[in-house]
């Protein structure tokens, strides 16, 4: 602080040391940006691993719409956080107090303050977090959803309900925020949420949730034509486990910028090590999740069939529910501990996925128990196992409370609840009556007819694959051509089946009026 006092105009400090001085200093902040310009790209990755893991989970006639909604997630996202959102997140209060506020109050369309590098990359890597709240709600409502009511939620979502939350626990002035000033911290600790289980994956599960409930289930998921409960709900299959797959390593991948780039700088030792640590916790939630939430999933389904079976489902589910699980308490736990919140984390997963079937609550890609179930795990996994040193490197000497198994305290933990309780509370009395005014304005859930057909073809022009095999005529030309260079050659088996295929017309049902019988012949 002195040398910088010295350097600063006017301070009379030697002129090569200030010279070098600054020289580092401008190192220092363009690694920082930089790390934070990695971070921030790695989380918006993100996008295409919820859009690849959505595509594969759907069925093929809902392909374009999801893959559309999620592109538009990244766009509405963009466009509410830069007018509104972000202003409302970390604006300034804009007084020479030391008080809380509820939002921020400048900085709308990013027009005051924003003039160097590291000022925008903050946007940046906050808009990255705002989209991904928003398009943890597309999957829950694929196949069924009006895209007009998609973008309205999703512009709300980013632009309003989400900047509140962040405000409350990540700004510097929130009443529930860890980095307000001492006087004012929430029970004198306030809430511990690193990288964002409950900011970012509860407030889009709480919202998804909410969605599912008033939106209905698919047709024929759980309740027949005539409306009549099923007796075994009607599974509906993913038209790509590979697009699923694919989905899910894009997103562990883009966790490693979620998680460790919470940092927010890495040129210096502390920040340093607070990212490796989280690196580390990272992996080992998301793989003892995996393995958890797949081998519960095989034992019971063996003891009630006496035969074992291996559920990809489960188990890409069960990695990523690890990883929100984890998020809250990243830098704070210890890898063994991020071990046990990682095979709880399983477990939440598999428990909440039967419930909500149980509920009849169609969510078609099982985001709610991700996102909800294990954003609230991780939340209260804080309060029972952050270690006191790791705690003081990602936080401050001023947070002095720790998890239940160190202190034998529970006041963390109680903070944590409290964290937990106002995310569902704010969600549910914002999205709530949102959905319910879209619904009774007719605007919410697509034609039933619409919805049969698939909304490829009923919303965005047709199919998004052209299955349509070779014409009959074309492969017997091309057989021809080349008998008449090479003798005779026979058509491939499949070749032929393929060609046939595609020629037939497909079997139309046709009421025949009944023969008439002559009475006569009869008798």
């Amino acid at each position: 602080m002195a040398l910088e006092d010295a350097c600063a105009e006017g301070g009379g400090g030697d002129e090569l040391v200030c010279e070098l001085y600054s020289t580092v200093n401008g190192i220092i902040t363009g690694v920082d940006v930089f790390f934070l310009l990695f971070a921030g790209a790695a989380v918006f990755l993100m996008q295409s691993g919820f859009a690849m893991l959505c595509a594969g989970s759907v069925r093929q006639k809902n392909v374009k719409n999801i893959m559309l909604k999620n592109l538009l997630d990244a766009c509405g996202g963009a466009l509410g956080f830069w007018s509104v959102g972000y202003a409302l997140a970390y604006g300034d209060k804009n007084t020479e107090d030391s008080q809380t506020r509820f939002i921020g109050n400048t900085g709308f369309f990013l027009t005051s303050g924003f003039t160097t590098g590291d000022s925008y990359i903050a946007w940046f890597f906050q808009f990255a977090f705002a989209a991904t709240a928003a398009t943890i709600v597309a999957g829950t409502v694929a196949e069924r959803c009006k895209m007009a009511a998609y973008l309205c939620y999703s512009v709300f979502l980013t632009a309003f309900v989400y900047p509140v939350v962040v405000h409350s626990i990540w700004a510097s002035d929130g009443f529930l925020s860890a980095f307000t000033a001492e006087e004012n911290l929430f029970r004198g600790q306030g809430v511990i949420d690193f990288a964002g289980s409950g900011v970012v994956h509860m407030t889009g599960g709480a919202t998804a949730l909410i969605a599912a409930i008033v939106l209905g289930p698919r047709k024929g998921r759980f309740y027949d034509e005539d409306g009549n409960p099923l007796e075994k709900p009607t599974e509906f299959a993913a038209h790509s486990v590979a697009l699923q797959i694919l989905g899910t390593f894009v997103l562990w991948f883009g966790w490693y910028g979620f998680n460790p780039g919470s940092a927010l700088a890495i040129a210096n030792s502390t920040s340093a090590h607070v990212a490796g640590l989280c690196a580390v916790t990272t992996t080992i939630a998301a793989a003892s999740g995996c393995v958890t939430a797949m081998f519960t999933d095989t034992i019971i389904d063996m003891m009630a069939t006496g035969e074992a079976s291996y559920d990809l489902t489960m188990a890409m589910n069960g990695a990523l529910g690890g990883l929100v699980g984890i998020t809250a308490g990243t830098s704070v736990v210890t890898p063994w501990a991020a071990f046990v919140i990682g095979v709880i984390a399983g477990w939440v997963y598999y428990g909440f996925s039967k419930f909500l079937i149980m509920m009849k609550i169609d969510d078609a890609v099982d985001a709610v128990p991700v996102h909800f179930a294990n954003g609230m795990w991780g939340v209260i996994a804080v309060g029972i196992f952050s270690e006191p040193d790791r705690q003081a490197l990602a936080y401050s000497d001023n947070i002095t409370r720790t998890g239940l198994i160190y202190s034998g305290d529970g006041n963390l933990l109680l903070i944590q609840l409290c964290s937990v309780a106002w995310i569902c509370a704010w969600v549910g009395c914002m999205m709530t009556p949102f959905f319910m005014v879209l619904k009774m304005a007719g605007m919410f859930r697509v034609d039933p007819l619409e919805e049969e057909v698939g909304l490829d073809i009923s919303h965005h022009r047709g199919a998004a694959y052209d299955l349509a095999g070779p014409k009959q005529e074309d492969v017997e030309e091309l057989m021809e051509v080349r008998a008449s260079k090479h003798g005779k050659v026979e058509v491939p088996m499949e070749v032929a089946q393929a060609a046939n295929e595609a020629e037939e017309p497909a079997p139309v049902k046709m009421s025949m009026p009944a023969p008439e019988v002559d009475a006569e012949e009869t008798a």
